[in-house]
């Protein structure tokens, strides 16, 4: 969660940068900063997705009980987690292209 609202909250802080003009005002290397961006968040999500698809892999492990061995997932966490796994993988995805072209915005 944490991921996707800083991505969210740094998008709109750039797209309002560019909306109001304040681009051709701040002297800066913007082709760079997408870069940076896009890397920055590349591996955030790429993380998210690592660790979603490790927690979702625990759905087979069986937890110790006093009473009975219960999985350590039930059905519903289970999937959740796959969607949640499938969401990741598919922005990182995304993203990682966004970063294939920044990258050759920022080297010509």
């Amino acid at each position: 969660m944490f991921v996707s609202v800083t991505a969210f909250t740094l998008s709109l802080l750039f797209l309002g940068v560019f909306l109001s003009g304040m681009v051709t005002q701040i002297d800066a290397n913007w082709n760079f900063l997408d870069f940076a961006y896009h890397f920055t968040v590349f591996v955030f999500y790429f993380g998210a997705f690592v660790l979603e698809a490790a927690a979702t892999s625990l759905h087979g492990l069986h937890c110790n009980s006093t009473v009975a061995l219960q999985p350590l997932l039930s059905s519903n966490q289970y999937n959740i987690n796959v969607a949640a796994t499938i969401f990741a993988f598919v922005t990182t995805a995304c993203y990682g292209c966004s970063l294939g072209l920044a990258l050759r915005r920022w080297r010509p």
